[in-house]
């Protein structure tokens, strides 16, 4: 790879689709562009209307596009759900080289030979994961590339998704006009970002509090052991305060996000607002603590079922505690009322990126870092035509038109993505 590399990530939410552009200089990941769109064709974290959610990328592609002044080609996916399985696999093989040195072909032959196992027809592996490699015995090697021996294993965890949601999420990047680099999932990539390395290994909680949904992941020993989706978020307690205050959607989300505040404790009766009433021309004024009642008793389901998902997989009294993000964490009082309830260590996870420093983006700059990182591992390639330069010699890219692929060598991750690709669309 050389000294500068440019990644983009996209992030399919329910209420924001999010565009992201980094670029990776010696390692080190910079934000360089951010494009952000209002998510229409989602619902509980599901694409429900294809057209809309292809309208929506578009917005957003363009506001990044505009704020970097370079044309968009490929992007890294981030993918979620409770569709999502994880399993454990292991593949062995003999090093190839006759110096006996383990090279990029011999791990690739290893990750391939991992997924030789049986699975059911409606699913689709999107990744392999490793979480050690064994060379000769020897284990907890992470890159053995360099390294001499005669046999190299691979142990890892394999990442499977539904055939239908994962066509639904490949047809509406390819209609934005975009090619798909890789595709990540977002538990592990905002891990990458949320999590240190002492909590992953000790065990914690990740509860990334979304519009639509919320996802609650466990790692342990550094590696990610449990993921679900509770179909609750901030769109939630937006419907409840325009219920309660008689109120539309709109005004809704703005009283939540500009007074609302999520522990009844704190919350400020001085601090009051007006809200136009439905059906009439009439407004009526509330006080915060009149709204916090409400915003805490829904928030406290959701963390409840966030608890309930982390029993469920055999966790209690994790010792990392639980961190908290996502775009609905922006709102007072959430770590207060986690904390209360968790009798816990808890914490915000915060992008420490100028120009990202808000929660809702822990996924996207989560998906660039390890997406990275995992195709260093891997021996992927994500770089080609990433991006490119707008030149006023060249004709622009329409709506209607994708821009052309140039050739270029075929890489294993690509081949991969392509017969998907072509398991769909030809």
């Amino acid at each position: 790879m050389n000294q500068s590399e440019i990644l983009v990530s996209l992030d399919i939410g329910t209420s924001k689709i999010k565009v992201i552009i980094g670029e990776v200089v010696n390692d080190s990941l910079n934000i360089i562009g951010v494009g952000s769109a209002k998510s229409n064709g989602m619902k509980k974290g599901a694409i429900v209307d294809i057209d809309q959610t292809v309208n929506s990328i578009r917005n957003a592609v363009e506001q990044a596009e505009r704020m970097v002044g370079m044309e968009i080609d490929r992007v890294v996916v981030g993918i979620n759900g409770n569709h999502i399985q994880l399993q454990s696999c292991h593949g062995v093989v003999a090093v190839q080289s006759e110096n006996r040195e383990i090279g990029n072909d011999d791990i690739t032959r290893v990750i391939d030979a991992a997924q030789v196992l049986s699975i059911p027809p409606e699913r689709e592996i999107i990744d392999v994961i490793p979480k050690q490699f064994i060379v000769d015995g020897l284990d907890e090697i992470t890159d053995p590339r360099g390294m001499i021996g005669v046999r190299l294993e691979m142990e890892g965890t394999i990442i499977t998704c539904s055939k239908t949601v994962l066509h639904n999420i490949l047809k509406c990047v390819e209609r934005a006009n975009l090619q798909i680099s890789d595709i990540c999932l977002q538990p592990l990539a905002g891990g990458s970002i949320a999590l240190s390395k002492d909590e992953k290994n000790l065990g914690v909680a990740l509860i990334d509090v979304g519009g639509g949904c919320s996802t609650v992941s466990i790692f342990e020993n550094d590696h990610l052991v449990s993921t679900s989706v509770v179909p609750l978020g901030g769109d939630n307690i937006t419907k409840d305060l325009s219920i309660g205050l008689r109120t539309s959607t709109e005004e809704a989300e703005d009283i939540k996000l500009n007074y609302g505040h999520a522990f009844f404790d704190e919350a400020q009766e001085n601090e009051t607002f007006e809200v136009s009433i439905i059906g009439s021309n009439t407004k009526q004024t509330y006080n915060q603590l009149q709204i916090a009642d409400m915003i805490e008793a829904r928030l406290e389901e959701i963390y409840a079922y966030a608890e309930r998902e982390i029993r469920k997989a055999g966790y209690r009294g994790l010792p990392g505690g639980y961190v908290l993000t996502g775009g609905t964490m922006k709102m007072s009082g959430v770590l207060e009322l986690a904390q209360d309830l968790f009798q816990s260590n808890v914490r915000m996870a915060i992008p420490d990126y100028i120009g990202v420093r808000e929660p809702q983006y822990t996924a996207g700059v989560g998906i660039l870092q390890f997406a990275y990182r995992n195709a260093k591992i891997q021996g992927k390639e994500l770089f080609p035509s990433v991006i490119e330069h707008e030149q006023e010699s060249q004709p622009k890219r329409t709506k209607k038109q994708a821009s052309p692929k140039e050739p270029k060598e075929k890489t294993k991750k690509e081949s991969g993505i392509a017969n998907i690709f072509k398991y769909f669309f030809d």
